[in-house]
C-alpha cells in the first residue's frame, strides 16, 4: 500500500513516451490511472501491459482539442473513482518547420494541441478541485518554452505560452489547495521528432543541437519529475522543473 492507493490522475497523451511512462510509474504506485489519446489501439495495449501492476488503469479515447471530448474525459474519471487528483496536461505536437516553408496546417494544429489542448484541461479539472480544495495540474512545456531555435518558432510560441498560462493559473488559485506545475523538458527519445515534414528542420535540429550524437532522456526520467513534483507536502509548490540530458547545453 502506497499514498497513491484510491487517488486518481489522468494522462492526456498517454499512448507513448513521456505519458506511457507516467502511467505506468504511478500504476505501479497503486493509483487508478485514466489513460486519454487518440490512439485507441495503443491505449487498450498499455492498459493490458499495466493489468499486472496493483494500480486500476482505464482509458478514453479523447482528442484534446475537443473541449466536449476533454469535458467528457474529466467527467469519465470522476465517475470511475469519484475524483481526479491530478491531471497531466502531457499531449503535444513537434513538427518544427521554417516558416519560410508556409506549413499552415501544422501551425494550426499545433496551437490547437499544445494551447487549446492545455486550456481545455485546465477548464475541465479546475472547478472540481477547487470544489474539493484539493489536487494538482501538470503541464508538459518544453526547454522549447524559455529559448527560441531556428525553425521552431510557433512550436516554442506554443510551448512559452503553456508556461504563462500554468504560471497565470498558479497565481490565480494562490492560496488554496490545488497545485500547478510546468515540466519542461530537454530532448526525449519519443515519437515528437517524427511529426516534422520539412526536411531542413529534421537536418537542423541533428546538426543544430548534435540530436544524432546525444543520448536522449527516456520517457521514465521525465515521469520521476511528475511523480516527485505531486509528491511534496500540500504547503510545497513545484511550479516548474527543468530536466534535459547532461549534453545538452
Amino acid at each position: 500500500m502506497t499514498e497513491w492507493n484510491g487517488k486518481t490522475i489522468v494522462i492526456t497523451g498517454a499512448s507513448s513516451g513521456i505519458g506511457e511512462a507516467t502511467a505506468s510509474k504511478f500504476a505501479s504506485e497503486g493509483a487508478n490511472v485514466v489513460l486519454a489519446a487518440r490512439r485507441t489501439e495503443r491505449l487498450q495495449s498499455l492498459q493490458e501491459r499495466l493489468s499486472h501492476l496493483p494500480g486500476n488503469v482505464v482509458y478514453k479515447e479523447t482528442d484534446v482539442t475537443s473541449q466536449q471530448q476533454v469535458e467528457n474525459l474529466i467527467q469519465f474519471a470522476i465517475d470511475k473513482f469519484n475524483a481526479v487528483d491530478v491531471l497531466f496536461n502531457n499531449a503535444g505536437l513537434m513538427p518544427l518547420s521554417f516558416m519560410k516553408n508556409k506549413k499552415v496546417d501544422e501551425w494550426e494544429k499545433m496551437v490547437d494541441v499544445n494551447i487549446k489542448g492545455v486550456l481545455y484541461g485546465i477548464g475541465a479539472v479546475l472547478p472540481h478541485m477547487l470544489e474539493r480544495n484539493e489536487g494538482h495540474i501538470i503541464t508538459t512545456s518544453s526547454i522549447a518554452g524559455h529559448e527560441v531555435m531556428p525553425a521552431g518558432a510557433v512550436y516554442c510560441g506554443t510551448k512559452f505560452a503553456a508556461r504563462v498560462i500554468m504560471e497565470g493559473l498558479g497565481k490565480e488559485i494562490a492560496g488554496s489547495n490545488v497545485r500547478t506545475t510546468s515540466i519542461s523538458p530537454g530532448v526525449v527519445d519519443t515519437e515528437l521528432t517524427d511529426t516534422i515534414t520539412d526536411e531542413e528542420a529534421l537536418e537542423m535540429l541533428k546538426k543544430g543541437i548534435g540530436l544524432d550524437k546525444m543520448t536522449p532522456l527516456q520517457g521514465k526520467d521525465i515521469a520521476e519529475a511528475v511523480y516527485y513534483s505531486v509528491n511534496q507536502p500540500t504547503h510545497v509548490d513545484v511550479n516548474e522543473v527543468i530536466v534535459r540530458p547532461n549534453q545538452q547545453g
